[in-house]
């Protein structure tokens, strides 16, 4: 029998109230039927079935101040079934957020603060981005990560901690389908993450029918075997059961606990409660009508909240001014007691790098010859001496990735101290776990593996993007120069398959000195994600790019070929080598060509650029540009009467630079091309 542990944190907010309960519960249904009718879209099934037990979380246990929804302290709440948003938004109307009914009213409507699916940054209230399924759950692991993380740090009297809130989710049946649910619930259960609760609504429905059709895991057993404590609620309308059962769930602070609800999809409805056809359609104009009828309501009222209702939103948000007022005392106190601890974390959360931090990035000397990979691993060294927000680490491949920073300690179960994180080969809930770790505020997270498998990374990446949070993500072996492994270890299309995600930058560094300069770039950003491409072969140390040039114009000059250049080479990454050696050649043939070489770690950057200045750093002369992956967006850097090394194939398994030659990136190779487009250009035929 496992033991129970005492906590601090106990429900703050208004004990039940008995009919007061149900009438709020009532106006929770028919405020999401009524926006779901009036959008003519939306998913009414949820917000039925679970309004109770949402319901008695938000009165009895959350801890929040709707008045400042960004209290660090207040408890997190995550929708991961995020198509249930309007009970959600019904929820924080009723609780005193700043949502007024006239938004409810605009569900789903352009500019409305009631999006179809939950929204970070845009509704008061809403901690995390979700709507695809399980993100939402492996979001929280993040969060909830991160709070046991600041509490090892800063609480330095357990009798009056200012680090002691919790992360709940309220989860469906597909949330737990999705396979990031089992990444993020296993590597929960591994690190003991008590104060996750997660909220399960199983009403054995899904789209295409029940459950049963297509699933038919134990889920209780699963999650036992995770090591979770597992409770189940008969009746989802039963409320002493629910309140019984977040009562057990939060004193119980060595695992992170599940709770299964069973309840019915659809509640109410007469026509398609409990049926498929509850999840994700209006109710109709009739049927809504009968429903409000058969709850107990006014069918001619709509978006109806009632006076005792309204009273009851201002004593729950009395009570949370006064949960946050108690911890700001308690946080008075200790900022006395720690004042250096209490700076540091208001740089922290303000997202402020430390002040010494560009002194401490190395520089390597030029001439000689380092990974990428290997010069990351270093940077990282050099950082995590300054940065003690910087968190993160590897999907299992810490030692390939160069992660492994001896000055750092690892989290575990037992001691949330350290800063390096043993994700497992779980690349999906590694990138929506740091998520979670930079939604908590202030942490400065980064995940890492090799870049073939940022395809299993890439929906949480997108999710990071979409919330624009300041997340690393490091690919190493970043081309078909991995050689042997052959083609299923080759990237090829990832490179673009990122570029193309709005609001995260790709840059693939050519040597060590662009990967310090890299890194700064990724540190520095506030607004969204960064991925940084990493080679496993060693590449020639060049001199050190111009200050902010890589940040400013995403390329520079690397040689600049005189004043009238013939041809522009321009390459990404560990290709830059190989254009300097093709310049080389074109200089020394028999007909010498003068050849400018722009290296482009951040191409998006770049073409982001006033049309001057693009012109400025590429030149009049034609073009050819250099990568080792597919030529999708490399158009229009190449310009007209240029060309493009790249790839339109898998790789092989041969020696790297076996594999590279016979598919056309060796020097010789690109200084022919070179010839060609040169001689066409004075020539005035088409290009090669």
């Amino acid at each position: 029998m496992h033991t129970q542990t005492e906590t601090t944190s106990q429900p703050v907010a208004p004990t039940a109230d008995g009919q007061g309960d149900q009438l709020a519960i009532t106006t929770l249904r028919l405020l999401a039927a009524d926006a779901i009718e009036a959008a003519g879209s939306g998913h009414p099934g949820l917000p039925l079935g679970m309004a109770p037990a949402a319901w008695v979380l938000w009165s009895r246990f959350l801890r929040f101040d709707p008045t400042e929804p960004e209290w660090v302290d207040r408890d997190r709440f995550v929708l991961s079934a995020g198509h249930g948003s309007a009970l959600l938004y019904g929820l924080l109307h009723l609780c005193g957020f700043d949502l007024p009914l006239s938004e409810i009213r605009r569900f789903r409507q352009w500019g409305s603060l009631t999006p179809g699916h939950p929204e970070h940054g845009l509704t008061p209230g809403v901690e995390v981005t979700t709507g695809p399924l399980g993100q939402g759950l492996a979001t929280a692991v993040g969060l909830a990560l991160a709070e046991r993380l600041l509490a090892a740090d800063l609480n330095d009297d357990p009798a009056a901690p200012v680090v002691d809130h919790r992360t709940f989710v309220l989860a469906s049946d597909g949330d737990l389908m999705e396979g990031i649910s089992h990444e993020a619930a296993s590597l929960a259960g591994h690190l003991g993450l008590g104060r996750l609760i997660v909220l399960y609504d199983d009403n054995d429905i899904t789209i295409d029918g029940a459950t049963s059709i297509a699933c038919s895991d134990n889920v209780d057993g699963r999650f036992r075997a995770y090591g979770w404590d597992v409770r189940t609620v008969a009746d989802g309308n039963d409320l002493r059961s629910v309140d019984d059962a977040l009562r057990r769930a939060i004193a119980r602070d060595d695992r992170p606990s599940l709770i299964r609800v069973h309840t019915t999809i659809g509640f109410g409805a007469p026509d398609v409660a409990g049926t498929p056809a509850a999840h994700g359609a209006p109710l109709g104009a009739g049927q809504l009508r009968r429903t409000k009828l058969g709850l107990g309501a006014d069918p001619d009222h709509q978006f109806h909240v009632p006076d005792p209702v309204v009273a009851r939103r201002q004593r729950i948000a009395a009570s949370g001014r006064r949960t946050r007022l108690d911890w700001e005392s308690r946080y008075a106190a200790w900022r006395s007691r720690n004042p250096g601890k209490a700076s540091s974390w208001r740089r922290v959360r303000a997202r402020e790098l430390p002040p010494n931090l560009l002194a401490v990035l190395p520089s390597f000397p030029p001439g000689g010859s380092l990974a990428t990979r290997s010069a990351f691993g270093e940077v990282l060294r050099a950082t995590s001496a300054v940065m003690p927000e910087l968190v993160g680490g590897s999907a299992d491949l810490a030692a390939s990735t160069k992660t492994s920073t001896p000055s750092t300690t690892d989290v575990t179960r037992k001691d949330q101290h350290g800063r390096r994180i043993n994700f497992g080969i779980r690349e999906h809930a590694m990138a929506a776990v740091c998520n979670g770790l930079s939604l908590h505020g202030g942490f400065r997270p980064y995940g890492a593996t090799f870049a073939v498998f940022s395809d299993y990374a890439r929906p949480a990446i997108r999710l990071g993007a979409l919330m624009a949070q300041p997340v690393i993500h490091v690919f190493t072996h970043d081309s078909i120069a991995v050689g042997e492994d052959g083609p299923t270890h080759q990237p090829i299309e990832q490179l673009t398959a990122l570029r193309i995600i709005p609001g995260l930058a790709v840059l693939r560094p050519a040597d060590a000195n662009e990967t310090t300069a890299a890194w700064a770039v990724a540190l520095s950003r506030t607004d969204g994600p960064t991925a940084l491409f990493l080679s496993r072969q060693d590449l020639p140390v060049l001199d050190p790019p111009p200050p902010n040039a890589i940040a400013e114009d995403g390329a520079w000059v690397v040689r600049d070929g005189g004043t009238t250049p013939d041809v522009t080479l321009v390459a990404a990454g560990a290709e830059v080598s190989l254009a300097l050696e093709a310049a080389d050649l074109v200089a020394r043939g028999p007909e010498p060509l003068a050849a400018r070489v722009v290296s482009m770690p951040w191409r998006e950057q770049f073409l982001r650029l006033a049309p001057e200045r693009r012109h400025l750093l590429l030149g009049d002369a034609p073009r050819v540009v250099v990568e080792a992956g597919v030529r999708d967006g490399w158009e229009d850097v190449r310009g007209p009467g240029g060309a493009i090394v790249a790839l339109d194939r898998f790789g092989a398994s041969a020696p790297g630079e076996e594999v590279m030659s016979r598919l056309g990136f060796s020097p010789p190779a690109i200084a022919d091309l070179c010839r060609r487009v040169a001689t066409t250009s004075k020539t005035g035929g088409p290009h090669a």
